[in-house]
């Protein structure tokens, strides 16, 4: 029944996402059962819901409407990523094995999640998920609560050293001279490719 009254939504990244898709709902006169990042749940069919009024709403917010059942699945991978690696309360450890816990909320075979990422998506689901962890590590150098070796421990990685490796890679810079710059390099979570 869930998918008769789910709606799947692209880049909804934050509870921010969150917040602007219910109010534009609410607008609309849709009531929702439960709005979560990439999904939300109507209390309707979706057949009986204004389709071509939700997607025109979610287009001028910076959202897109999921119909293809790959594209809701990678994007289901997406938000879990996301969730996962954004959510204070809970950190990652070391043994914490993305494929395991992407294979058990999907509830499909890790490999056939992973090579129909990368057809849809074009990186790897490993490189999204180091897109990701760089991106809030920026985020918390930024904010200078946390020492480096604080974040990569918050973010699973095995040592500082690996995070600064990372940082590096991908973003050029090692960690100090990013937590220096007075220019904010961040990127948004929908943007990352």
């Amino acid at each position: 029944m869930k998918s008769l009254n789910t709606l799947y939504i692209k880049n909804m990244v934050c509870n921010r996402c969150i917040k602007v898709v219910k109010d534009e709902l609410d607008k609309l006169k849709i009531q929702t059962k439960s709005i979560t990042l990439g999904e939300v749940v109507t209390l309707d069919n979706i057949e009986n819901l204004p389709l071509d009024k939700i997607k025109s709403v979610l287009e001028e917010n910076g959202f897109e409407f999921i119909e293809n059942k790959n594209a809701k699945i990678v994007e289901r991978i997406k938000n879990f990523i996301i969730k996962t690696i954004y959510d204070s309360d809970k950190l990652l450890k070391e043994h914490d094995n993305f494929s395991s816990l992407i294979e058990k909320e999907l509830d499909k075979d890790y490999h056939y999640l992973s090579s129909l990422f990368s057809s849809l998506e074009s990186i790897t689901i490993e490189q999204f998920i180091i897109l990701q962890k760089i991106e809030h590590a920026k985020e918390l150098l930024k904010y200078g609560e946390l020492t480096l070796s604080e974040i990569a421990y918050k973010l699973g990685y095995s040592s500082v050293q690996h995070l600064s490796n990372q940082f590096k890679k991908i973003t050029g810079f090692t960690a100090s001279q990013f937590k220096n710059m007075t220019e904010n390099m961040r990127k948004p979570l929908d943007k990352l490719d």
